[in-house]
């Protein structure tokens, strides 16, 4: 193996430390000059070139890679201009002897001759000349090794130990009466400091250090307490010469401050995660090419907004959604709307971001060609706060547009960066620069910035457009990290640019699917019942299809009971609901029946508030019903009651009667009383009617144009078994009535069954 200068060797066969540098090779490459770099009273000495081969391949001696001295190659501005200073006059004394080619310095013999002599000559001590010499050589012969060691200078990192003289610059009361003032921190002091920190400072009342120092002092360092007239107990303090100082205080504590630890405490754990972690990563990592991941957020706009219908009236704040790109930062969809930050939003976002842009933006006058807002896919994944995207809705874009949805964890918005950071965007481009917008909270006798609304819902719509297509055509980028390939093709940092060289390079992440297969599989779903009346949501709406009528749902569901099935809805009206067939791929319209047709034009939020407040209702009525039954079976109890008294007193007055003889004449005793009701209840037009006596409706019998006509009394007077065989065989279907003012036949036959039981 060849040597070379400045060659680090580590003797392996010693159990000290033993490390060598090369220094000189003569001319012939016999011997070798070598100074051990740790002992501070080395020289060198001699070894053969030969010996020290051997050693190496013996494994005897390793050649190391990383010199201890490397530190000192330093550039020059880096280098105070003192330091430099000792360096240059260090070398001004050895550089004689160290630039002599023949090597005689190294060579013990004749060396302190040759010393001497540099000794007259420059006026430095031979110990000096020495330990520049030794530092030269052990830093590996450059001029930056002479520089000074300040470093290695005092304690730097190593604890004083407490003594009984004070440490630390006097204080002015000890300058001026000559009195030590002040304590030495000691372990105890130092462990009272930090318990103090944790109960006073690290809180979320966020104190000042100096209030927390204070209450330091009060809890660990009084020596008692002082009792006042009202009871209170004050901590009595010592004099502040035997006190810590608050400089001490505030010293060890950011000595040993925990910044995670303090930060946390004091601000707590989401804020910290929000506004004090480091951030060390970069969303665009999270992204291959356009359509890798998409985020979606959504902001209440600053700025109020006027109606359509009448702009004397103010609607109130817009809600806006956004979807970005996150490889490309181009905004591929927008919703805004009236709907507060919901799933109803979300899902228009997304519609938009899978839509083509070219009629979406004619809508509102706006003229483009495809390529100025070419997005019109689906991404492989979505990233999200947890609100809209979590649960049932969520779950049909995993299963089936096989769409992956990733959730922020609460109260991290620093995860979605990017959208977050585009809503600032837009608010600095034109919301807060339009009428109505809100800039802060407003001040007693500010003018009302609400007044000042001017733009409609439809006006706001498109300067949001013009904003987004502004944003992906000239919206420069330089902070963008572009890769070794975009560079290579001199992709500009453009929105529009990245998605549309990610389109050419970068491909086999963004999809297109049928726009109806979307909109099903967006909507909000439901568990609906198949029951006989219908297919039952919604705390009660029924609706039908023509799938449900072929299959015989309902009379099946009559027949074996109701099960439930998955639904899909508009939110903004309930006239329809959608079965989602075939695992989304189809669909089935099912309309709502004519018996809700009350709810035919309303929307989701209007039907489930009235069926909520019916419900509510429902269950008010508990309470009058069971106060009504409650009331009824009193009456009927009473009724009965004073009955059974009445019957009782007639048996008793006529004398003991056998069952037999009760049952006999039930016949003739419905007789008599049915003559009586007829007396009592019979019409009498033209008389005034008795006062103070009510009277009984009796159905008037029209007479019908039958031609055979039958005696009801003749009828009465044949047996039961003739009259149960009549019925039977239909044969007094047409003698059912005799005379124009008699009761109805049948009843009278339904009369004479009663009486025979």
């Amino acid at each position: 193996m060849k040597l070379f200068i400045n060659m680090l060797i580590e003797w392996q066969g010693s159990t000290e430390l033993q490390i060598e540098r090369i220094l000189w090779i003569d001319s012939s490459g016999t011997d070798v000059a070598t100074i051990d770099i740790i002992s501070p009273k080395a020289l060198p000495v001699f070894r053969k070139y030969k010996e020290i081969e051997a050693a190496i391949v013996a494994g005897e001696l390793q050649v190391l890679e990383v010199d201890p001295y490397a530190a000192l190659l330093r550039a020059e501005d880096d280098i105070p201009e003192k330091h430099r200073q000792r360096r240059d006059a260090a070398w001004e004394v050895i550089a004689s002897l160290v630039e002599d080619s023949t090597g005689q310095i190294f060579y013990s013999r004749g060396r302190g001759a040759l010393l001497i002599a540099h000794e007259e000559k420059t006026g430095w001590t031979k110990k000096t000349i020495y330990k520049f010499l030794r530092r030269y050589w052990q830093g590996g012969q450059t001029k930056n090794a002479l520089l000074p060691l300040f470093d290695n200078c005092g304690g730097k990192g190593k604890e004083r130990q407490s003594s009984d003289l004070k440490r630390g610059r006097p204080s002015r009361l000890t300058q001026v009466k000559a009195i030590p003032t002040g304590v030495n921190i000691d372990a105890d002091v130092r462990e009272k400091f930090k318990r103090g920190i944790q109960l006073f400072y690290e809180t979320d009342e966020k104190r000042t250090l100096q209030d927390a120092y204070q209450k330091t002092l009060e809890k660990f360092f009084h020596r008692g307490y002082d009792r006042l007239s009202d009871g209170t107990l004050v901590p009595f303090l010592p004099p502040v010469e035997e006190l810590p100082s608050f400089g001490q205080f505030r010293y060890w504590y950011e000595k040993e401050r925990n910044a995670t630890q303090a930060l946390s405490a004091r601000e707590g754990k989401r804020r910290y995660n929000l506004s004090y972690r480091e951030v060390l990563g970069d969303s665009t990592q999270m992204a291959f090419g356009p359509g890798s991941v998409y985020q979606i957020d959504a902001t209440i706009g600053d700025i109020y907004l006027v109606s359509s219908f009448d702009r004397t009236r103010i609607i109130g704040r817009p809600v806006i959604y956004v979807v970005i790109d996150v490889f490309s930062r181009m905004i591929v969809g927008i919703s805004v709307t009236l709907e507060g930050p919901s799933w109803v939003g979300a899902m228009q976002a997304l519609e938009n971001a899978a839509s083509d842009k070219v009629p979406f933006c004619y809508e509102y006058g706006i003229e483009i060609a495809e390529e100025d807002w070419a997005c019109y896919h689906l991404p492989e994944m979505i990233l999200a706060d947890r609100g809209e995207f979590e649960g049932y809705n969520a779950d049909n874009l995993v299963n089936a547009l096989n769409i992956r949805v990733s959730n922020t964890p609460p109260y991290r918005a620093d995860w979605k960066a990017i959208v977050e950071r585009n809503f600032r965007l837009s608010n600095d481009k034109f919301i807060h620069w339009a009428p109505g917008a809100v800039y802060q909270p407003r001040q007693r006798g500010d003018t009302d910035y609400r007044l000042d609304a001017v733009l409609d819902l439809h006006q706001f719509r498109k300067l949001m457009i013009l904003s987004v297509l502004d944003h992906n055509k000239d919206h420069r980028m330089d902070w963008y990290r572009m890769d070794e390939f975009m560079i290579r093709d001199h992709v500009d940092p453009y929105p529009i640019d990245l998605w549309n060289w990610g389109i050419r390079n970068r491909v086999g992440h963004l999809r297109v699917v049928n726009p109806e297969i979307l909109r099903l599989n967006l909507l909000p779903g439901e568990k609906a019942s198949v029951t006989y009346r219908g297919i039952r949501c919604f705390q009660g709406l029924l609706y039908s299809c023509d799938l449900a009528l072929r299959e015989q749902w309902f009379v099946r569901a009559r027949e074996r009971g109701f099960w439930k099935i998955n639904i899909a809805y508009e939110p903004r009206k309930l006239d329809e609901i959608y079965l989602r067939l075939d695992g989304g791929r189809r669909l089935e319209r099912c309309q709502l029946i004519d018996a809700d047709k009350t709810f035919r034009g309303k929307d989701w939020y209007e039907t489930t508030d009235h069926l909520e407040i019916r419900q509510q209702e429902k269950e008010r009525a508990k309470s009058r019903k069971q106060q009504s039954k409650a009331a009824f079976n009193a009456q009927m109890e009473q009724i009965i009651a004073e009955a059974t008294e009445q019957t009782s007193k007639e048996l008793e007055s006529t004398g003991q009667q056998s069952k037999r003889s009760r049952i006999k004449g039930i016949r003739q005793n419905r007789k008599e009383e049915r003559e009586m009701e007829r007396e009592a209840q019979a019409w009498r037009l033209g008389r005034a009617e008795p006062t103070g006596e009510s009277a009984k409706v009796v159905p008037l019998i029209v007479p019908t144009d039958e031609p055979e006509r039958t005696d009801p009394e003749e009828v009465l007077d044949k047996p039961v078994e003739a009259l149960e065989s009549k019925i039977a065989d239909g044969s007094t279907a047409t003698d059912t009535y005799a005379r124009s003012q008699l009761i109805d036949i049948f009843d009278k036959l339904r009369d004479e069954e009663v009486d025979d039981e």
